[in-house]
């Protein structure tokens, strides 16, 4: 298992450093590409040796358990679709001077790094390392958002690295509170931040401290999540960087940020009780659950749409987590990898169409069903999953996630939830139906799909329906992820 698990991290690692050394081109493409299916191979070969149980590594620098392999997958899936249809993306930004080699060349070497720290950050078993990672997925994505050096990408990269440093720094203080807890409870110094270390102490760290780390921790990892109030980052960022980057932060980093706040709750919640977590998710998930639906009534740019509908996401999650029960957490891990991949089509296929009209106003960007068929087909089926209408996962999930609310006792909150979302979806419904129906405007320039771009669009697709029909053994996964989480 160790060598599964380090081969996933130096996958990455390998196409990043050929990527810097050998600027963009097909053969450094392919070996990105390649390295996202490799993360994706160890998740799967992790989750048939595992049985359930978890491994420490590496003399405990490293974890496998049901929840790192989850978090595997997710970024194995999103980051092989991705980064196929980065291969065309690029080619075709290059040819229409939209970039330059040496954006190119940071590009073929940031997005692996990218893959990289997120493997890393589920993987390691030291919550100071999983802070580093997490901090490395910022200094990359930070030049992949300002890829197209205008004005406004240069505007939401410095706002997406000021308010994510600063939820990194409120993050790093809640680090060195529980470490300060750990090491009062009798915990060895040199592995006082370790997650097995912390789990075994929990009973005895100190209340009060543990609750202001954990609030610490909650507020500085929910900016990564686009939580409540560090939010303002997200549409901004998501909406200026390159399509398969805005898929790649969406899809999957996301998540991986909300995956230590689940890690985390299990040791705040063992020392503090379950309430205290519970309010912090509550509030922030709720209050999430609100802005989102306001922008998306607003909102005229599709990729903005998208973002503020990846907030609506993320604030159902962490009312799901807030639930804190066995079906909570398993439901809320499928609506991550349900999510990832759905809304990993939708940034996808807007990508060729950015590209033919150099802009993503709704207004701008209508009539694409009748313009090209793929990418029509492609959109309505995204926004159909992030719909929640089945055959896809994401019904299932979210009825999951209704029952388990219920059954904790949290009826007036998914009360509220539901009437948000309920905003939320009309206000999809309402920006599809024109993007995908409206009167084309006059001289509408074609849109050319890259072949890559299209196999990762079929793909990404069929995997939305494959995951809608059943999820077969990843069940097993989720379930047994949330039992180990909860402990």
């Amino acid at each position: 298992m160790t060598t599964l698990v380090l081969l996933a991290i130096a996958a990455p690692v390998v196409a990043s450093i050929t990527g810097a050394a050998a600027g963009w081109g097909r053969s450094t493409a392919l070996l990105t590409l390649l390295s996202a299916l490799t993360v994706l191979g160890c998740a799967i070969a992790l989750a048939v040796r595992l049985h359930g149980a978890e491994h420490m590594l590496l003399d405990g620098l490293l974890r496998a358990d049901a929840l790192s392999v989850t978090m595997l997958t997710v970024i194995g899936v999103v980051g092989a679709l991705a980064t196929c249809a980065g291969i065309g993306y690029i080619d075709a930004e290059l040819a229409h001077d939209h970039t330059d080699p040496r954006g190119a060349r940071i590009y073929a070497a940031l997005v692996p790094a990218f893959l990289a720290a997120m493997v890393l950050a589920v993987c390691a078993n030291n919550i100071g390392v999983i802070w580093v990672a997490v901090e490395a997925t910022t200094i990359a994505t930070a030049f992949l958002v300002g890829h197209r050096r205008t004005k406004t990408a240069l505007e939401a990269t410095w706002k997406y690295v000021v308010i994510c440093s600063v939820g990194i720094v409120v993050a790093f203080l809640g680090t060195v509170l529980l470490y300060f807890a750990a090491r009062h409870a009798g915990a060895p110094t040199e592995h006082a931040l370790d997650l097995d270390v912390l789990y075994a102490h929990a009973h005895g760290l100190d209340p009060a401290v543990t609750r202001l780390a954990g609030a610490l921790l909650l507020i500085g990892y929910g900016a990564k999540v686009g939580l409540v109030p560090l939010h303002t980052w997200l549409a901004d960022a998501h909406s200026q960087a390159p399509a398969p980057v805005s898929a790649l932060m969406s899809g999957v980093l996301l998540s991986v940020a909300f995956s230590v706040v689940l890690r985390i709750k299990t040791i705040v919640d063992t020392s503090t009780g379950t309430a205290y977590l519970r309010t912090g998710l509550l509030a922030m998930g709720l209050a999430t659950l609100v802005i989102a639906a306001l922008m998306l009534t607003v909102t005229r740019d599709v990729k903005r749409m998208l973002a503020y509908s990846s907030m609506e996401n993320m604030g159902l999650i962490a009312i799901a987590a807030a639930a804190g029960t066995e079906l909570a957490i398993a439901a809320l891990l499928l609506h991550v990898l349900a999510h990832g991949i759905g809304k990993t089509v939708l940034f996808l296929s807007i990508g060729p169409v950015q590209a033919a009209h150099d802009s993503t106003a709704i207004a701008t960007i209508t009539g694409i069903a009748g313009r090209s068929r793929l990418i029509g087909t492609a959109f309505a089926i995204g926004v159909i999953v992030l719909l929640g209408l089945p055959p896809f996962a994401m019904f299932a999930s979210e009825l999951a996630i209704a029952r388990a609310l219920t059954d904790a006792h949290l009826a007036w909150a998914l009360g509220v939830g539901l009437g948000l979302i309920a905003i939320a979806f009309a206000a999809l419904v309402r920006n599809t139906s024109r993007i995908l129906l409206g009167t084309a405007p006059t001289g509408a320039p074609a849109i050319v799909v890259p072949v890559s771009m299209a196999g990762a669009l079929t793909v990404g697709v069929a995997a939305s329906l494959v995951l809608g029909v059943t999820a077969g053994p990843l069940t097993d996964l989720f379930t047994t992820a949330a039992n180990q989480v909860m402990r």
